[in-house]
């Protein structure tokens, strides 16, 4: 192990320990209860940040600093806050409908199976389309935010591998890893869902490395 992964291991351990004692955990319940944009954008940009920079650590022996690490930061942020609203849009949009008979049965586990299903089938596929246009914004622009805006929409659309994408990352990704995945998300507790979504980037992100390892 190298000293960047004590870093790395240490965040991760505080992070845990701040979210189980007692006297933290309810400051974060109250939060997620009060603020929950704020919150949303702390946990996905956080935890998904470090998720991209083990990955880079799995794939090449050691951590690099991708460009523009603060533009990828914020639009995690951003996708976290987006998160917490389509969370909820999901949980009680397949709530109403099961109550309303146009799905089946009416316990816990098929309504976390369905949301999680519907909101991978609707929304991840556009979630997961944004996340890969801004991040082909930032690497053609290497970091800088003025190259950034000076690249053509039609430039960062054919630096993007489609095929790849829509092959590996909607047909496998979505119904192998994120469906069942967040089947178990959606029998959390709400304060927990977007937390445990961000946690599973980096899982995600670790099994995604092995592959191309």
């Amino acid at each position: 192990m190298k000293k960047g992964d004590f870093i790395w291991l240490g965040l991760f351990s505080l992070i845990v320990f701040l979210l189980v004692f007692k006297p933290t955990h309810q400051v974060y319940i109250t939060l997620n209860r009060t603020h929950p944009y704020l919150m949303g954008f702390l946990k996905v940009s956080i935890l998904a940040t470090m998720g991209e920079l083990l990955s880079i650590r799995l794939q090449q022996g050691k951590y690099l600093k991708p460009y523009g690490l603060f533009y990828r930061f914020l639009v995690w942020g951003f996708l976290g806050m987006c998160f917490v609203l389509v969370f909820e849009l999901f949980a009680s949009g397949t709530d109403a409908v099961m109550k309303k008979g146009l799905l089946p049965g009416n316990n816990k586990v098929l309504h976390a199976f369905f949301t999680s299903a519907l909101m991978n089938l609707i929304f991840a596929p556009t979630f997961m389309a944004f996340h890969r246009i801004t991040d082909t914004y930032i690497d053609l622009g290497k970091g800088k935010i003025t190259k950034i805006f000076s690249i053509k929409f039609s430039n960062v659309i054919d630096n993007i591998d489609w095929q790849k994408f829509f092959g590996f990352v909607i047909l496998k990704t979505i119904p192998f890893f994120w469906i069942p995945a967040h089947t178990i998300t959606f029998l959390l507790p709400p304060e927990y869902r977007v937390l445990t979504a961000a946690m599973l980037s980096i899982v995600l992100g670790i099994l995604l490395s092995l592959r191309k390892g």
